[in-house]
């Protein structure tokens, strides 16, 4: 018998044993399958190590992620595509391949899928087939089922680093340049209004909560999200909301909307919305325009630029008002675009940071202060460039208000 046909007879004999009908600790899991693997014989002919790889597989399948749960431990790995119960792909050092390792049964992928949503109080369903959600540990999750997907349940599943990375660290990695980090960390302290914006996987939240890492720590903040994702680190008064579908039993949905008008009322210092998509677009405006200094959100673009034709978009989505009107909010409530994108050697890096200076002639009028020069590939393949300055911080008026000088935005 190969070892897949074994795994797969002594976890059904593991099930067998358990009692459903009351609540088995995982301890009493473990001692179940200890008992199993033990008096079959059949596994007597594996190495310690494969026992225990074995032991392990046959739980993570009755209690956790079955075959997923080592790359969702693996702090190595920062992307997860499952394709239907057949294919799974996965992301390690910026490398996609896919693994041998499958589910056994579309039934088995669904049961993962359904432990997974009902974690973080989500349902996901024909009725209602795509779902945001996340996992316990904060991994970011996307779940795609039949009808709308048609070769089997799809499941994206986006990796936080244990440990967030700080911006000393991304400046090892050559992602923003010192002054350009030190001239961030002075604005987020002179409560700028900042939009963070990219594609997908540039590093969006990860670049977030680098930026909310300069918080002054006495501050009330609260974070706004459709699945709770951010790490803010050392804020004591932090105040975390997520959005809610309705569902079947009666609960109406609780949108982003909804959160960023009950937030107003909280007394916030700073509001973070993790990702604007639609029409709340013109609630977080319309709350950086009433006093709600020191914003951060983020929103998918192609360039500084495109973020703002893209809000522009979004807005109209909620409210039937004079574009002209929404360009205008829109130039009076954001103040800095910091623009990342993923490079061909799979790198991400600060590609531009932009001011919006105002609005004039019915267009929003911005200025690129630091730009990413490229200057081609190295003989290992690495994209040589750097993020340089272009121009000068024109808006200091908030400088002047947190006490601070336009030279503290290039202190060395």
């Amino acid at each position: 018998m190969d070892y897949a046909m074994l795994r797969t007879k002594l976890k059904q004999s593991a099930q067998n044993m358990i009692d459903y009908r009351r609540d088995f600790s995982d301890e009493e899991v473990w001692d179940v399958i200890d008992e199993v693997i033990t008096s079959s014989g059949e596994a007597d002919f594996l190495k310690i190590k494969d026992r225990k790889k074995l032991r392990k597989e046959i739980f993570d399948s009755l209690r956790r992620l079955d075959v997923l749960q080592k790359f969702v431990d693996d702090p190595s790995v920062t992307e997860i595509m499952i394709n239907g119960c057949d294919h799974i792909f996965v992301e390690k050092d910026g490398v996609l391949s896919e693994i041998d390792e499958k589910f056994e049964s579309e039934e088995k992928l669904r049961d993962v899928i359904q432990q997974i949503v009902a974690g973080c109080n989500r349902v996901v369903n024909e009725a209602s087939p795509i779902v945001d959600a996340r996992l316990a540990g904060g991994s970011r999750v996307n779940i795609v089922m039949n009808p709308v997907a048609l070769n089997g349940p799809i499941v994206t599943i986006r990796r936080f680093p244990e440990n967030p990375i700080t911006m000393d660290e991304l400046i090892l990695k050559k992602s923003i340049s010192k002054e350009a980090a030190s001239f961030l960390e002075t604005l987020v302290k002179a409560k700028y209004n900042i939009f963070i914006s990219g594609g997908t996987g540039s590093g969006k939240t990860t670049f977030l909560n680098v930026l909310s890492g300069f918080i002054p720590k006495g501050e009330r903040v609260i974070t706004i999200e459709d699945s709770a994702e951010l790490q803010l680190q050392g804020i004591a008064n932090l105040v975390r909301l997520e959005t809610r579908n309705a569902n079947t039993e009666g609960c109406e949905e609780i949108s982003i909307r909804d959160l960023i008008r009950a937030s107003l009322r909280m007394r916030p210092d700073r509001i973070i919305v993790g990702e604007v998509r639609g029409a709340e677009c013109w609630d977080m405006i319309s709350g950086f325009n009433t006093g709600h200094s020191g914003g951060l959100s983020t929103g998918h673009a192609n360039s500084a630029r495109d973020m703002l034709s893209r809000l522009e978009n979004m807005v109209m989505m909620g409210v039937e008002i004079p574009p002209a009107a929404i360009k205008q909010q829109i130039a009076s409530g954001l103040e800095i675009i910091v623009h990342l994108g993923r490079l061909r050697d799979r790198s991400r890096k600060v590609l531009e940071i932009s001011e919006v200076i105002g609005f004039e002639n019915g267009e929003i009028i911005t200025s690129e202060l630091y730009k990413f020069v490229d200057k081609g590939t190295s003989l290992e393949g690495r994209v040589l460039g750097e993020l340089e300055k272009v121009e000068n911080l024109k808006n200091t008026g908030k400088l002047r208000l947190a006490g601070l000088s336009p030279a503290e935005l290039f202190r060395p």
